[in-house]
This record gives C-alpha cells, sequence and structure tokens, in this order.
C-alpha cells in the first residue's frame, strides 16, 4: 500500500514543487518567521505539484514521447534525491536570505530560520491542500459517471469539471468566505463599541463627543474615540516650539452615528462649523483606513507643525481591515469619502478667499485609494483645494498606477518622477527622487505628495508578478529593498500575498508603518511650512519618534 501511494504522486509535480519551496524561501520585501514561512512554503509546494501534474497529464494527452518503463522505474527515487539536496541547500542558504532584509531594516540577525519547523507545517499544508484537490476530483468523477448514463464520455467529463467547479466555488465563495466575512465583521463591529476604561467623554465644548457636541461620544467608535482623546495639546505645542499655539481641531463621525453615507458627511459638516473648522488655516479632509483608523503620526506633525492651527474631519465607513476589502473590493469606502468631501467642499467654496483655510485631503492605505476616488480634477479646476497627501498607496489606487506607469524615463518605479513636478512628487524615508522637478522646479496650485516605502507589500503588490517581473524590481532598486530577492513566476506572487498580510507588522520606518519623521518632510512640502529652522524640525522628528 504503501508503494502504491507512493507511486501515485507525480514525480514532475514532486520535483517541481520542491523548487517552488526553495524558491518560497528566498526574500521578498518584509522578514518571515517559521510559521509564515511554513505555510507560504507549503502553499508553493502546492502550486508547484499542481502544475507539474497538469503539465505531465496535457504531454500524455498530447500523445508526446515518454520514458520506457525502466527509466520511470528509476525516475522517482531519481527525482526523490535530488529533491532533498534542493530541499537541503535552500534550507541552508534560507538564513542568509532572511538576514539581507533585516539588516536593512536594522533587525537582529537569526542564526536559523528553525527548518524542521518549517518542513512540518508546509507538509501539513500540501496534505490538506491535497485532499481537497481528491475530493474535486471525486466530486467530478461522481457527475461524470452519472452523466454518461445519458451523455458521451467526453461530454459528461466536461460536465463533471463544471459542476466540481461550480460547487466548490460556491463553498467558498458563497459560503465559507462570506460566513467568515461575517464572522469577522460582527467580531470587529463589538471591538469598535467597546470603550476603553481610560477613554472618557471630554469636557471640552469644542471637543466631538462632547455634551454639546451633535455626536454622541459612544457612537464614535473605538478608532474615533482614540483619534480625538489622542493628540497634542496646545500645550504641548507651544512647550516644544517655543511659540502661542491654538488647540487643534478633530472631528470624527462613526458609523453608528447615522444610518447613510450622506447624513453622515452632514453631521460632520455641521460639526466641523460648529467647533470652528473653518477658522483656522489648513483644513484636512481625513479617509481613514478600513477599521477607521487615523494614522497619529500623520495627524500629530501637521498640527505640530502649524502650531496647532489645524481642523481635520474623518468618516468611518467599515469595521474591517484594509486589507480584507483591497483582495475583494478595493473600492469599498469611495461613496463615503466622496460624500464627505462633497459636503466639505460645497460649503468651503462658498467662503471668501481670503478668509477661508487651505483645504488638503489625506489617506493611508486604503484611505489613500478612497481619498483619491473622492474627487477629480475637473470639479475642481475652478476652485482647486490646496493638496493632498496619500501614504502607503495601495497597488488598487488608480491615480497612483497611473502616474507611475507614465513616470519620467529612467525613473524607478519605487519612487517616480512625474513630468516637472509641479503638481505630484514622490517621497520616501530619504525625501524626493533625485531632481524631482527639474530645472523649472516650481509647485503648481495643488500640490500632492505620495509618501511610500519601496519595501511597502500593500503599494508594491500586483497580480502580473503571477507571470512577469515587477518593475521595481528592476535595478536600481529602493534602499529598503534585499538585494537577494528574484522574481520567480507563481512563487514571487504567493510571496507578496503573505507580505502584504503581515504589512504592518514591519518595523516603523519600513514596509506599511510609516514614521513620523517622514510624514514631517512630506507636509512641509504638501503645506509649504516655512517658519520652522533645521534645528526645529530636528527637534520635532525626536518628539514624535519616542
Amino acid at each position: 500500500m504503501r508503494r502504491g501511494l507512493w507511486y501515485s504522486f507525480s514525480t514532475c509535480g514532486l520535483f517541481l514543487g520542491t523548487l517552488f519551496v526553495a524558491a518560497s524561501l528566498t526574500p521578498t520585501l518584509l522578514p518571515r518567521n517559521f510559521l509564515t514561512q511554513g505555510v507560504l512554503s507549503g502553499c508553493c509546494m502546492t502550486a508547484g505539484y499542481g502544475i507539474g501534474v497538469f503539465g505531465s497529464r496535457l504531454w500524455a494527452y498530447m500523445e508526446l514521447p515518454r520514458l520506457n518503463r525502466r527509466f520511470r522505474r528509476i525516475a522517482k527515487p531519481a527525482a526523490a534525491s535530488g529533491c532533498a539536496i534542493v530541499a537541503v541547500i535552500s534550507l541552508w542558504q534560507a538564513p542568509r536570505w532572511q538576514n539581507s532584509i533585516r539588516e536593512l531594516m536594522e533587525l537582529e540577525p537569526v542564526d536559523s530560520v528553525y527548518p524542521l519547523e518549517v518542513s512540518v507545517i508546509a507538509l501539513a499544508v500540501f496534505v490538506i491542500v491535497i485532499a481537497l484537490a481528491w475530493f474535486f476530483r471525486l466530486t467530478l468523477r461522481f457527475v461524470a459517471t452519472r452523466a454518461n448514463r445519458f451523455l458521451p464520455g467526453r461530454v459528461s467529463k466536461v460536465i463533471g469539471v463544471i459542476a466540481a467547479v461550480v460547487l466548490f466555488w460556491s463553498v467558498i465563495n458563497g459560503g465559507l468566505f462570506r460566513a467568515t466575512l461575517r464572522v469577522a465583521e460582527a467580531s470587529f463591529r463589538e471591538y469598535d463599541a467597546l470603550i476603553e476604561p481610560k477613554t472618557e467623554s471630554p469636557t471640552n465644548p469644542l471637543k466631538t463627543g462632547s455634551s454639546a457636541s451633535l455626536l454622541a461620544w459612544d457612537k464614535l467608535g473605538r478608532a474615533g474615540r482614540e483619534f480625538i482623546s489622542s493628540g497634542p495639546t496646545r500645550e504641548d505645542i507651544s512647550s516644544l516650539s517655543g511659540r502661542g499655539a491654538l488647540e487643534p481641531v478633530r472631528v470624527y463621525v462613526g458609523l453608528r452615528s447615522a444610518d447613510r453615507p450622506e447624513l453622515r458627511a452632514k453631521l460632520a459638516l455641521e460639526e466641523l462649523k460648529r467647533v470652528g473648522g473653518f477658522e483656522r488655516s489648513v483644513l484636512i479632509v481625513v479617509t481613514p483606513t478600513g477599521t477607521g483608523w487615523v494614522d497619529p503620526a500623520a495627524l500629530d506633525s501637521v498640527e505640530y507643525l502649524h502650531d496647532g492651527a489645524v481642523a481635520s474631519v474623518a468618516l468611518q465607513y467599515s469595521y474591517l481591515a484594509s486589507w480584507l476589502y483591497l483582495l475583494v473590493d478595493p473600492g469599498y469606502g469611495s461613496d463615503v469619502a466622496r460624500a464627505l468631501f462633497k459636503e466639505v467642499y460645497g460649503y468651503w467654496i462658498t467662503l471668501p478667499k481670503d478668509g477661508r483655510p487651505r483645504l488638503y485631503l489625506h489617506g493611508i492605505s486604503l484611505g489613500a485609494t478612497n481619498s483619491e476616488q473622492s474627487t477629480d480634477l475637473i470639479e475642481v479646476l475652478g476652485e482647486p483645494f490646496a493638496g493632498a497627501l496619500w501614504s502607503g498607496p495601495p497597488y488598487s489606487s488608480r491615480l497612483w498606477r497611473w502616474l507611475t506607469d507614465r513616470r519620467n524615463p529612467g525613473s524607478p518605479a519605487w519612487l517616480p518622477r512625474f513630468r516637472d513636478g509641479s503638481f505630484v512628487r514622490f517621497m520616501n524615508q530619504h525625501g524626493e527622487a533625485a531632481e524631482p522637478a527639474g530645472p523649472n522646479a516650481a509647485w503648481g496650485p495643488m500640490r500632492t505628495i505620495y509618501l511610500q516605502y519601496a519595501s511597502d507589500p500593500a503599494t508594491f503588490f500586483d497580480y502580473r508578478s503571477l507571470y512577469r517581473e515587477p518593475d521595481w524590481m528592476r535595478p536600481p532598486r529602493g534602499p529598503d529593498v534585499s538585494p537577494q530577492l528574484r522574481w520567480y513566476p507563481v512563487v514571487t506572487l504567493l510571496q507578496l500575498m503573505l507580505d502584504m498580510f503581515m504589512a504592518t507588522d514591519a518595523p516603523i520606518g519600513y514596509g506599511h508603518v510609516y514614521a513620523p519623521a517622514h510624514y514631517i518632510d512630506a507636509w512641509i512640502e504638501v503645506t509649504d511650512v516655512r517658519d520652522w529652522s533645521p534645528e526645529g524640525i530636528k527637534r520635532l522628528k525626536q518628539h514624535l519618534s519616542k
């Protein structure tokens, strides 16, 4: 029986699967632990085995020459020996590959990737998927056998394949996946409703959620209450800058505040007017992430830079993490972002030009995508807003993609230059691209900056890496991307998918975790800050990095 089970496996599939496992151990954008590496290697082994089986059967179906029986008898042991050698060598090299990323991100090097644990996890994943494939085949044969009573053999096989695919897709997408989403959404909704023991309703009547507010404190959601109760005070700002300061204005509307996005947007506008948001010099329309989270590093830094004369407003549109929507519905939440911009912009243009604040947009991750889609240039040409800072734009961001694909020749995909830089520029940990605007460097009426790290998988994930090398892998590479990284068909796609799930586990200043110091540099450009000395900016960066 053991011999029969062994010989039932495809020689080509096992060999290709092992090559895929070896490739999966090479570095991509983020470091991996033994658990994530084991899951990745198991998925890659399954993909390689499946491709190998398909190739072998296609070869046989086309009646191409095959090895004779004598060679086939020794092929499997020879392939097994080759697989073992490849696996040992790749596991031996794996620590060096992983350290090539860790050194760039200033992490402690590793001596081992725990080869035993990785192998066990990978084999477990492989066995589970093979069992599902066996059940798929069993379903196919069952349907085909029943259909063959009334239809020709080939037709019944086609019907069997279709029926099995429809059944499995219905179970996975219609049942399992949606049920998982419902459970996750319910869990996040309950988590969002929790009121932390240390978070109390503000007593200041000019704070959202206070007794004088149009919005109830318990309806703001966890992320909203965190946003309102955190951030620098007037005293904090003044003590650091040595100048007079104002209390920053923050408005947040949670999902529970009203049933429809339009109603929540109107509430946001009225609250913003109530607390004097349009009387500040800078007004920022913020689109949060999927969970409603607003990156404190982004808002704290701009509030310090403008001595507290900043008002910001945000509208929650979801409870779930951004990466779930990036995989299944990248445009989710754009209608909410548009509703908020429409209300704020519609009122803003009615104010006298010399007495209204400069209007900016901001978003991170899925929030950057939705903030992009909240407006278009045509509708604001007559009354343009001042600019936008979008950090960690996901691969699905249409404007970001359009600008990157049309970048100036010679500029890298991970830090492009677009035309003369008068409308949009790109920044990373080390500032803008070299010579961002050419000899006529000057900003136009709108200043747009994309803050992005070359090691951010949420930005540089691409489904096309399944069959082609992404542009950002070509030299010169980003300063935080391993020189050992190589492109492999199929494997690179799976690696980047795993990296995207782990994007926020990176150290600060890498991956999808944006550092306050880099936000400071970006906001200085976007909002044209001129009254801070280099020493003051350095002091601010040190303060926010604590």
